[in-house]
């Protein structure tokens, strides 16, 4: 790539700025682990102080900041934990991947305390755009959960939950569902003397409907659950 098109990413270490050019989708597809080396992402490999005024970091400086003169490594970090510009294009489809998400987790682990029942994953989305949430395109969406809830409750009630079962699964489909049920968080299992399994598990309170509907399709309706009070453990 050329310099026409390369971008100035940065990073600012003890009140010092450190500038370098890099290939703008490469550096992108490095920052999210998509590119897994860091091959070619530098267009110039040098440390600038000022990227556009070709002004250079000095040795002493980058040695301090970096505590390295290698400058890959520095070029690795400063991608990593520093600032990359993209486009607005492309920001605006990494805000959507990682509004999906959200709504994908909020669904699938938060419930409305008045009913119970988790919400539609339409009606969080419709709620967030309501509330003109701003979404970290770079921040994990694990990690922007509890700021959206609170965001999101003055208008769409929600709380985390989870929700407890006492499953039993017949003996002639023990063995074979097994490997299913581990897919969950099983706290406790027990065979029984007719080689019929009996579990108690926990998932997200959002997955109930989804959890039962499985296991009743793999069990041809056979299969006995029953809701565990949560302070019954």
């Amino acid at each position: 790539m050329g310099m026409d098109k390369a971008v100035v990413a940065y990073i600012k270490i003890n009140g010092e700025q450190f500038e370098i050019y890099v290939d703008p989708d490469l550096a992108f597809d490095f920052k999210i682990g998509k590119k897994k080396d860091f091959n070619n992402v530098m267009i110039v490999e040098e440390v600038f102080k000022d990227a556009k005024k070709a002004d250079r970091a000095s040795a002493e400086k980058v040695k301090k900041a970096f505590g390295t003169e290698d400058v890959f490594e520095i070029g690795k970090r400063i991608v990593l934990n520093g600032e990359v510009p993209i486009t607005t294009e492309k920001k605006r489809h990494m805000v959507e991947e990682k509004k999906k998400q959200i709504v994908a987790i909020l669904a699938r682990e938060t419930i409305d305390p008045r009913t119970n029942a988790p919400h539609p994953p339409q009606r969080i989305e419709k709620a967030m755009d309501e509330v003109r949430l701003h979404i970290e395109p770079f921040k994990p969406a694990e990690n922007q959960v509890n700021e959206v809830i609170s965001a999101l409750r003055p208008i769409l009630p929600m709380k985390i939950d989870t929700a407890r079962f006492a499953v039993k699964i017949p003996a002639d489909l023990s063995q074979r569902l097994y490997g299913s049920l581990k897919e969950y968080n099983v706290q406790q299992e027990e065979w029984q003397g007719d080689g019929s399994l009996v579990a108690v598990i926990e998932i997200p309170a959002g997955l109930q409907t989804e959890f039962m509907d499985k296991l009743n399709r793999l069990t041809a309706g056979r299969a006995q659950i029953k809701d565990l009070p949560k302070d019954k453990k």
